[in-house]
């Protein structure tokens, strides 16, 4: 660059240190096809980040090669106590350079030397080019020796990908005492086990600072040690630790020396004309971005690297260049837009919430009529018409219904309870700041894990920590931590209450409509399993396991003159799984209309029904929805409690499936299938696919084969509901009973009405038999489906309907 160029930021990439963090602070993303991705996406991130901070004109990757380097030349056990790479972080590795190319980046390498090499030799070739500041992408430490002033600084990990600090050179001597420079030195004193650098062995991080800030450099340390060791012993230095410096003046010139960054590898770098910006391959990185399926990147491209008004994207994206993205060539109408989406989740539900963009990436075109034809071609391809045209096209009309009516809420209500769980909350607080001696930011992870991990000193084995490295404060993990110390007890009450007004009381008032109801979003396409999802707010997550969460229901209430009816479908998938089973046993069971858990247990203890206490009734019932779910024995053993071991564990998952060995069987054969075409389907052809079930990593196929184990009875029985709610509507409209009868919600196998209260005498038995009639008992195998209805004037205090 000449002198009269502007002045450029080059952003210099350490890949090889960037990615490692990412793949251990990531977890293990893969494609749909299989392929490792989260070290990958991690890069991505970074590169993201660092064109939003920094904002450099040039990006420049530097590269480690697999072959030895000159260090390993000199010194054969250099790295030599560092872990085999995993094979996944190899893959990921080689796949970054598609990743660069993608973005216009140029790749620099060199046989025997390491990227630090690469990185000192272009810091080198640019010291004198006052037009050019650099800085150093790295998660690695060693790279703060090159930092020079502010024209060469290093943008360091120092948690994670996403906890970053930008070192000058006052930085480097506020955090370790002296400058850059002396680096080197610090390394060949106290050596590096990361590197496997010796050092000098007895001298430790503390010594070697003093001795550095003290007396300079190595070669300056024992110039003047050899002349007079007085100033030494003066510095407190103590006699011990002078006579190992004599001692090891030629491993802390050869650590020193295998610890410093070369600056003459021979690389022919130059600057290119044009910004990787300007030559960014768009193309490219859609193409990869789709292979990898990393789906909310392009946007992130969009507005944090191109800026939405001057990002050309390819018409694949379907979308104009201009402010307003809007879509351009070929359109649809909006209803029949939705329903190619609604085409495109049945055919493959792990696109949920699927957008036009992936329309036609599925089809591989840029005409969304050319997609429409494929995705419908591919609807029928896939035996998927009834699921598509009986099923979920006539459940659109339902939850248009639905959200059009919404549900009335009692504010005052959520005022008085908001006030009474504030006041609580407001007392919770006084207990944790006592309990932990000090006050602290409550709803901080950060402070809060200083003060339970570092102050308070807790501890259990098997603590998860978070990405960044930190221990978790989540609730799952502070449970483990139950019983250590009276804060706990208090943090997890305190946590609970929060959420509940946070997320419900303060916020369901403000966001009625002005008709006083709230018009939650029912979610269509949300799930992988068929079921639907609610949002603004989600309703499936109100806790009701708490006298708190359930409280809140009570605000949920019907206009004058109506009752608020509830059905909710009994151990539905307890009976789906004995009738696609075909299991005697369980069939049997639900044939006699016994207590299925009690029956259970029964035959799992070995016990005659009438001596079937309550923990064995408990321990069947998480026993029958554990299997259903794919649990396996160290599962098992976690839910049924504190003092079950992992060999009681072991003798009830052997006992259950002794037992029940149709329902043993037909799960075998379901992991089977799905192994073989990687696929579920339930009773009514709804499928799920699983890309990742012959993953070469043993944790992700098995969590592929407990979701495959659970998705023909989980899905069938949200067929089951979906078409309930459809024949419900069809019968509404049928007797003219829009007026008097209304669906206001379906939360997980219950559906909840409101219903005038001078037609609930002949509605209801009519709303039962239409749930109760979906499947036929001579469908399935006489196993009855079983709905029971409650009623009152709010969702929170209904009771049993008297059926006589």
């Amino acid at each position: 660059m000449s002198s009269t160029t502007k002045k450029q930021t080059i952003v210099l990439l350490d890949v090889h240190a960037i990615i490692h963090r990412a793949y251990h602070a990531l977890p293990d993303f893969s494609s749909t096809k299989g392929e490792p991705t989260g070290a990958l996406y991690g890069l991505c991130t970074m590169l993201l980040k660092i064109a939003d901070e920094i904002k450099p004109e040039h990006i420049i990757a530097c590269y480690d090669l697999p072959e030895k380097t000159h260090r390993h030349e000199i010194y054969e056990a250099y790295k030599g106590t560092r872990k085999k790479i995993d094979d996944a972080l190899i893959a990921q590795i080689i796949r970054s350079n598609d990743v660069f190319n993608a973005f216009n980046i140029p790749i620099y390498s060199c046989a025997g030397f390491e990227a630090d090499d690469i990185l000192g030799t272009i810091v080198e070739k640019l010291k004198n080019d006052k037009d050019a500041n650099i800085v150093i992408a790295s998660g690695d430490m060693d790279t703060l020796q090159l930092v020079d002033d502010k024209k060469v600084q290093v943008y360091t990990l120092r948690k994670g990908i996403k906890d970053t600090v930008l070192y000058d050179e006052k930085a480097v001597i506020e955090r370790f005492g002296f400058g850059p420079r002396l680096l080197p030195d610090f390394k060949g004193l106290r050596g590096d086990p990361s590197d496997n650098i010796i050092g000098i062995a007895g001298i430790g991080e503390k010594t070697a600072t003093t001795l550095i800030t003290t007396f300079g450099s190595i070669e300056d340390i024992y110039k003047k040690l050899k002349k007079d060791a007085t100033p030494f012993r003066e510095a407190k230095i103590t006699p011990r630790i002078i006579d190992l410096l004599l001692k090891g003046e030629e491993e802390a010139l050869f650590s020193k020396t295998l610890a410093t960054i070369r600056r003459d590898a021979p690389i022919d770098f130059v600057v290119a004309e044009k910004t990787w910006k300007e030559s960014i391959n768009i193309p490219a990185l859609e193409k990869l971005f789709a292979e990898l399926d990393f789906k909310t990147l392009l946007a992130r491209v969009e507005n944090v690297v191109l800026g939405k008004k001057t990002f050309k994207q390819s018409s694949l994206l379907g979308v104009a260049e201009n402010e307003q993205q809007k879509p351009v060539g070929e359109t649809l109408p909006e209803h029949e837009e939705k329903l190619l989406l609604l085409a495109l989740w049945i055919i493959d539900s792990n696109n949920a919430n699927p957008t036009r963009l992936d329309i036609l990436r599925f089809a591989h075109t840029e005409s969304i009529s050319k997609a429409r034809d494929f995705i419908y071609s591919e609807i029928e391809k896939r035996n998927l018409t009834r699921v598509f045209k009986e099923i979920e096209m006539p459940l659109m009309k339902v939850i248009d219904a639905m959200q059009m009516r919404g549900i009335k809420i009692d504010t005052q209500y959520l005022g008085m309870l908001s006030k009474e769980y504030n006041a609580e909350l407001r007392v919770l607080e006084k207990k944790i700041y006592e309990s932990a001696g000090e006050e602290f930011n409550i709803n901080s992870p950060k402070q809060m894990g200083v003060i339970l991990f570092d102050k308070l000193g807790l501890f259990v084995k098997g603590q998860k920590k978070t990405a960044g490295g930190a221990k978790s404060t989540r609730e799952s993990e502070l449970e483990k931590l139950a019983g250590l110390h009276p804060v706990i007890e208090h943090i997890l009450r305190y946590r609970t209450l929060q959420k509940l007004v946070s997320t419900y009381i303060d916020n369901i008032p403000t966001m009625l409509g002005a008709d006083g109801r709230l018009h939650t979003t029912f979610l269509q396409t949300g799930t992988t399993t068929g079921r639907m999802s609610s949002n603004n707010p989600n309703l499936q997550n109100i806790p009701i396991k708490t006298e708190e969460g359930r409280r809140i229901r009570n605000a949920f209430v019907v206009e004058k003159g109506f009752k608020l009816v509830t059905f909710d479908y009994s151990q539905i998938e307890l009976r789906i799984a004995a009738f696609l089973s075909g299991d005697e046993k369980l069939v049997e069971i639900f044939k006699s209309g016994g207590d299925i858990h009690q029956a259970v247990a029964s035959q799992v203890f070995g016990v005659p029904r009438d001596k079937v206490d309550r923990e064995m009734r408990r321990k069947a019932k998480v026993i029958n929805f554990g299997i259903l779910y794919g649990m396996g024995v160290n599962a098992l053993r976690a839910n049924l409690g504190a003092g079950t071991t992992r060999e009681e564990a072991q003798k009830f998952f052997d006992e259950y499936f002794n037992t029940f060995t149709g329902l043993a069987k037909y799960l075998e054969n379901v992991k089977a299938s799905a192994h073989k075409v990687g696929f579920t389907e339930t009773f009514f052809g709804r499928r799920r696919y699983y890309p990742n079930i012959r993953s070469k990593l043993p944790f992700i196929q098995a969590a592929q084969e407990r979701m495959a184990i659970n998705a023909p009875i989980q899905g069938t029985s949200a067929d089951v509901i979906k078409i309930a709610m459809i024949r419900i509507f069809d019968f509404i409209q049928k007797e003219k009973l829009s007026d008097e009868v209304f669906l206001l919600l379906q939360v997980h196998d219950e559906l909840v009405f409101e219903i005038k209260e001078s037609s609930v005498k002949s509605v209801v038995p009519e709303l039962e038999r239409i749930m109760e009639t979906v499947l036929m008992p001579r469908e399935m195998l006489g196993v009855p489906l079983v709905v029971n209805g409650k009623m009152g004037d709010n969702w929170g205090e209904t009771e049993e309907i008297n059926k006589k």
